[in-house]
C-alpha cells in the first residue's frame, strides 16, 4: 500500500471496513476486530494509529509473528490468513496494515476462556452477534468457492498477459479478445480469475494466480511444485533432484493448420521436463532412426492424467 493511500484511509476515519488500533492491544481484542471484519465483507486494521487518527507507530518487536501466532493462531477460529504489510511514514514511524478478506467459513469466532463468541461489524463498532445474525452468517458460509477468493497483494499486472491472450484466442477461440485493461478486468472477473476485494483495484483470485500468474508462489506459498527424486525407496539425505517450480499451470501454445505446438511450458510440462531423465530409459539401438527412442517406465498418458488430477483437486480445495 502506498503512503498516500494510507493517509487517505486515516483521514476518512474508522468505518465498517477500517479499524484503528495501537499495537499494545490485548491479543483477544485484536482477534475480536479481525473476526468482526471477516464475518462482514473484510477490511483493514491499521496498527499504530490511535482513535484520534494520530500516527503513533508500531512498537512491538516481531509484530507480524505476534499477529500470526498469538492472535490468529490462538484466538481466531476457523483459520484466517490476512495480508500483512508495514508502511514507513514520515518521521520514521511505521504502520502495520492487516487486510482481512471476506470469510468463506462463517461464522468466525474468538475462542477465549472455553467460550466461543462470534462478532459482527456495525459501522465502526464490533459487537457480539445475536442468534439471528449467527443463523444468517451460517447460511452464507460456503457459497463462495475458495478458488474464486481474491489474493491480496495481486493486481492485473500479476498475470501473464501473453498466456491469457493465447488462452482466449487459440484455446477457447473467443472471437472477442479484450484489447485494454478495463476490458480484460471485466472479462477476467466474469471468468472468476479476478474479483473485487477491499481495495479499489480488483485482485486476482486463487484460480487466476495459479493458472496465469507470472510468479504464483510469492502470493500463494502453497502453489507450484517442489520436485524431489531419491535414489532409494525411502528418503535419504542426498536427493538426486530437489527443485522448486514456480510457473503458471497453463502453458502457451501456437495454433495453426498443423495443430497446437507448445512454445512456453506450464507447470505440468516443466515437471515432466525435469522428471523425464529419472523415469525413462534410452534405447540401445537406433532402429534406423537418427536418434534413439526413449522408453517410459510408466505410461506417459497415465502419469500426465495423475498430475492433472492432483493439480485440479488441489485447486478446488485450496
Amino acid at each position: 500500500m502506498h503512503k498516500s493511500e494510507l493517509l487517505e484511509l486515516i483521514a476518512n476515519g474508522e468505518n465498517s471496513g477500517v479499524e484503528f488500533k495501537q499495537d499494545d492491544i490485548r491479543p483477544e481484542q485484536l482477534a475480536k476486530e479481525i473476526v468482526a471484519l471477516a464475518n462482514l465483507k473484510g477490511g483493514r486494521i491499521l496498527l499504530g494509529v490511535d482513535d484520534e487518527k494520530n500516527i503513533v507507530g508500531i512498537t512491538r518487536a516481531n509484530l507480524s509473528e505476534w499477529v500470526a501466532d498469538t492472535v490468529l493462531g490462538r484466538y481466531v477460529h476457523p483459520v484466517i490468513l490476512p495480508y500483512y504489510e508495514e508502511v514507513l511514514m514520515d518521521g520514521g514511524k511505521k504502520i502495520a496494515v492487516v487486510a482481512i478478506g471476506p470469510g468463506i467459513s462463517k461464522p468466525y469466532v474468538v475462542r477465549e476462556r472455553d467460550r466461543e463468541t462470534a462478532y459482527i461489524r456495525i459501522g465502526n463498532v464490533s459487537r457480539p452477534a445475536t442468534r439471528e445474525q449467527l443463523l444468517t452468517l451460517g447460511s452464507s458460509s460456503g457459497i463462495i468457492y475458495s478458488k474464486v477468493m481474491p489474493v491480496y497483494g495481486t493486481s492485473f499486472e500479476s498475470l501473464d498477459l501473453a498466456r491469457l491472450e493465447n488462452y482466449m484466442r487459440d484455446i477457447i477461440q473467443d472471437p472477442q479478445v479484450p484489447q485494454n485493461k478495463p476490458e480484460w478486468t471485466a472479462r477476467l472477473k466474469a471468468l472468476g480469475f479476478m474479483a473485487d476485494g477491499i481495495t479499489e483495484e480488483p485482485l486476482c483470485t486463487i484460480a487466476g494466480v495459479v493458472l496465469f500468474g507470472i510468479k504464483p508462489r510469492p502470493f500463494l506459498r502453497q502453489s507450484g511444485v517442489r520436485l524431489m527424486v531419491f535414489g532409494a525407496m525411502d528418503k535419504i539425505y542426498q536427493a538426486k533432484l530437489d527443485k522448486v517450480i514456480d510457473v503458471p499451470l497453463v502453458g502457451r501454445f501456437s495454433a495453426d493448420k498443423s495443430g497446437k505446438q507448445l512454445i512456453d511450458s506450464g507447470l505440468i510440462e516443466k515437471v515432466f521436463d525435469l522428471l523425464e531423465p529419472f523415469i525413462t530409459e534410452e534405447s540401445n539401438e537406433l532402429n534406423g532412426k537418427p536418434s534413439r527412442d526413449r522408453e517410459w517406465f510408466y505410461p506417459f498418458e497415465a502419469l500426465r492424467e495423475l498430475l492433472i488430477n492432483a493439480f485440479a483437486h488441489v485447486l478446488c480445495i485450496a
